[in-house]
């Protein structure tokens, strides 16, 4: 009996997860396709847009998982912060169907406006789905790209890790969302140039997938020609160790224990 509450708790999980991490990409890549098929908005509809995506997608599976979102977000909370390795693998998953989907939505939304802009489905539009180093005009490389994944997504995880430390100051479980939210944009208002911040493989895997199965023999290389699409996977998993790292190495072991500073330890409901 307690064997398959715990099946059916898992499964609730990667509900959560594939549900939080679909509203995520329909709000994400439908900005990027606005503005780059339909010339509606510009750089900064689509860093508010993503980060509204993201405080969406949190407070959709908040409560049930802490809404990772991320595979990089759920390897770092595996190493620093006790999460169980055997559902690394199954929330990854989870998350990157969830964007699969979502982006398989947005590709069949847009289907006329981008077979208008980009009848031969390349290069040129190949950025509403996955990223590009230089955002595919730019003069970056892949190992610019590379670098850039890196220190994006070690930001992202140093924040996060601050803002889930209750021995911290933590936000109120409702504001945390928002304060993710707005991580989001600021990394995208900062960091967007050199490879269209990605800072999660599921995020960038999932429609970059999408797109290849609807007709972008591109999706898997970038403008140079070089298999790029390993770079959004494995510089933001590196990134996430990384971040999650320093913040354990530099803030979280100077903390007081949290009855010296007065705070109530929260209940797990």
């Amino acid at each position: 009996m307690a064997g398959r509450r715990d099946r059916m708790g898992l499964a609730g999980e990667l509900i959560a997860e594939f549900a939080g991490t679909m509203v995520l990409i329909l709000f994400g890549v439908g900005v990027v396709a606005q503005v780059v098929a339909g010339k509606l908005g510009d750089h900064d509809s689509i860093a508010w847009a993503w980060g509204i995506g993201v405080t969406l997608g949190v407070y959709v599976a908040g409560r049930t998982t802490g809404a990772h979102l991320n595979p990089a977000v759920t390897l770092a909370f595996a190493v620093f912060r006790g999460f169980p390795w055997g559902k690394v693998v199954p929330y990854a998953l989870a998350q990157t169907a969830g964007a699969f989907v979502a982006a398989l939505i947005v590709r069949w939304n847009y289907t006329e406006v981008l077979s208008m802009v980009d009848p031969g489905h390349t290069i040129k539009t190949q950025g509403v789905f996955s990223t590009l180093p230089g955002n595919g005009v730019l003069p970056v490389d892949m190992w610019g790209g590379f670098r850039d994944q890196i220190i994006g997504t070690a930001i992202l995880l140093f924040v996060i890790f601050a803002v889930s430390d209750v021995a911290n100051m933590a936000p109120g479980a409702n504001l945390g969302p928002v304060v993710i939210g707005l991580l989001i944009v600021a990394i995208g208002m900062s960091f967007g140039t050199d490879a269209g911040y990605a800072i999660n493989p599921a995020r960038d895997f999932g429609p970059r997938l999408a797109s290849y199965f609807t007709g972008y023999s591109t999706a898997w290389r970038d403008q140079h020609g070089d298999l790029y699409f390993w770079v959004p996977i494995v510089g933001p998993l590196i990134g996430a160790l990384v971040g999650a790292g320093l913040y354990q190495a530099c803030i979280a072991r100077f903390l007081p224990p949290s009855e010296e500073r007065g705070i109530v330890q929260p209940v797990e409901i």
